[in-house]
């Protein structure tokens, strides 16, 4: 069955405000913001591996965001960016952690009107890619690539009844909270490496420390060494061809994340690029360009085939011989120290290869650092066995989509 065929400006809700932008430049600036308040949604809560991300907030006071109420959100809310990483899509939870939020001004919101279409369903629908590419087709190319509403008023969506989608948005949810198990896992994975390292190599717990003697705050044959000289490679990457249709992957400062690499966000590209850039097993990379992601640190875990980092990354690899996964673990304490070491002018702040060069690490004796990697290393396989267990649930779900969605497949 073939559905009948709506554009957004049908689906919204008779109230005011129910389809708006962000508000104009002038109207919301970093000025504005502050400490606590009312949560700004920015491109950053709209990730591509969930509906939502209800964290990294800005905010500002209750005062402005009265100000600015046609542009507040709300639990329910659909929100699509207008300028920025375009295609992007979100949900805000209907158990949010916030009664309202501020969209910025590079997003817009949808209120749909309930009676007519069930929000997760339009949510669905954009998040597909035929949706995303039609969205990038559509975008006014004249100074950066955008949208806007018009665009977005215009754009026709497949309308089922509703009693159908429900059913469509239970059979696609079901994939979700599968991916979002395995991603609360990985979380609770991570951490427990972490905490281990932590206990024994920062709190200085390790099995043993009884018995050892500490001079100058560290035991008995530890030392502190610079990355220079336990790394086999240290350089920034390459500038891409991109190419849809390329082989090729390129990771750029997007994909590094909360400790992450999410290569969803990765671009294909067809520039060849020498074999010791090619992102290998144990690599850690650094985002080393501008404001905002500077520093942000993530450890590559599976082989990825012909891969490699843009300009705006640098590539730490260890020497062979060098654990891994304690190698990895000890960079990232220099996440938040790497985000403030940034030289240059706003946006262009540059995080060189010397300086994170110069970033010392302790190194322990062999034995403790085999002990280590005997409980990391099979964590950190679990966890790339739920990365690659989600990389198959939403290519399953994202092949769903579409014939759900047109009525090839009855639910």
């Amino acid at each position: 069955m073939k559905w009948p065929q709506v554009n957004i400006e049908g689906i919204r809700a008779k109230t005011r405000h129910s389809l708006v932008g962000g508000p104009f430049g002038s109207d919301l600036t970093t000025r504005d913001y502050v400490e606590e308040g009312v949560p700004v949604i920015r491109g950053a809560n709209l990730p591509n591996d969930c509906s939502f991300n209800d964290d990294d907030f800005v905010f500002v006071r209750e005062e402005k965001a009265d100000a600015l109420i046609a542009n507040n959100a709300h639990p329910g809310d659909v929100l699509f960016t207008q300028r920025g990483t375009l295609g992007q899509v979100g949900l805000i939870p209907t158990e949010s952690m916030f009664p309202r939020y501020l969209v910025s001004q590079s997003q817009m919101k949808l209120t749909v009107d309930p009676a007519k279409a069930d929000a997760r369903f339009v949510f669905y629908f954009f998040r597909h890619p035929r949706t995303v590419q039609s969205i990038k087709n559509r975008a006014i190319t004249s100074g950066v690539p955008h949208i806007n509403l018009g665009i977005l008023r215009e754009f026709m969506l497949p309308l089922p009844p509703l009693d159908t989608q429900h059913e469509i948005v239970a059979t696609l949810s079901a994939y979700d909270e599968l991916m979002e198990n395995n991603r609360r896992r990985m979380g609770l994975l991570e951490e427990a490496a972490r905490l281990l390292h932590r206990e024994w190599f920062v709190r200085l717990r390790f099995p043993g420390h009884e018995h050892t003697r500490t001079t100058n705050g560290l035991p008995e044959g530890w030392e502190r060494k610079p990355l220079s000289e336990l790394t086999s490679f240290l350089k920034r990457g390459i500038a891409p061809h991109y190419e849809d249709d390329a082989e090729g992957l390129v990771i750029n400062q997007k994909c590094i994340r909360d400790g992450r690499l999410n290569m969803n966000l990765a671009r294909h590209q067809s520039r060849e690029f020498a074999p010791e850039r090619q992102v290998q097993v144990g690599d850690v990379l650094v985002n080393s360009t501008g404001e905002g992601t500077l520093g942000r640190i993530a450890q590559a875990r599976a082989a990825i085939e012909n891969c490699t980092v843009d300009t705006h990354v640098t590539i730490v690899r260890p020497k062979h011989g060098i654990p891994i996964h304690y190698f990895g673990l000890a960079v990232m304490l220099w996440e938040s120290q790497f985000s403030t070491m940034g030289r240059g002018a706003t946006n262009q702040t540059e995080l060189s290869p010397t300086t994170i060069g110069d970033a010392a690490i302790v190194m322990t004796s062999k034995t403790l650092l085999e002990q280590f990697e005997l409980f990391a290393k099979p964590v950190s396989e679990q966890i790339s066995n739920l990365t690659a267990q989600n990389e198959k649930l939403r290519a399953a779900r994202d092949l769903l989509l579409p014939r759900l969605m047109s009525g090839e497949i009855k639910i």
